[in-house]
């Protein structure tokens, strides 16, 4: 009867390390797979090698004229202190509504053979509207919010 506690701890033993190291090689791999990178247009420019396989994240502003929807995909050109990139979307997600022409973008991917950059996911944001206000005027309405008194901010009533 010992020797059967004896092989059954054995098995649990062995068991729990497959299971352990299983979970660590996962946990690795879901790692690298998930780790991006953000780098600049004139960065991704001078990269070299293997790094150019890595999935990275790229900045810069939308061209004006630039964006075409072409076959499923959304082509575009983003800019940064004088340097292009060419940028395909070829994600499943729709485009964000602040996506435009000059707006700021991020783009998540790959870079393509040929030096265009798979996207995959996109951020944008209209550089417009988060830029402070000056001193002085009145803040921006917020869209869907109404104006408590049209009256007292026309300069008729009060």
């Amino acid at each position: 009867m010992d020797a059967r506690k004896k092989d059954a701890r054995k098995k649990f033993v062995i068991g729990s390390l497959v299971i352990i190291a299983t979970l660590v090689v996962l946990a690795y791999v879901g790692y690298t797979q998930s780790k991006t990178y953000y780098h600049t247009i004139s960065e991704v420019g001078a990269m070299q090698g293997s790094i150019l396989q890595q999935r990275m994240r790229v900045s810069g502003n939308v061209r004006d004229g630039s964006i075409q929807h072409v076959d499923g995909r959304v082509d575009f050109v983003l800019e940064e202190e004088g340097k292009t990139m060419p940028v395909s979307y070829i994600g499943t997600d729709p485009l964000p509504d602040t996506f435009k022409d000059g707006a700021q973008a991020l783009v998540e991917g790959h870079l393509a053979s040929g030096g265009r950059f798979q996207a995959e996911e996109i951020q944008a944001k209209c550089a417009s509207k988060y830029q402070a206000a000056p001193p002085g005027a009145a803040p921006a309405q917020n869209p869907g919010q109404t104006m408590a008194n049209p009256t007292s901010s026309s300069g008729n009533g009060s």
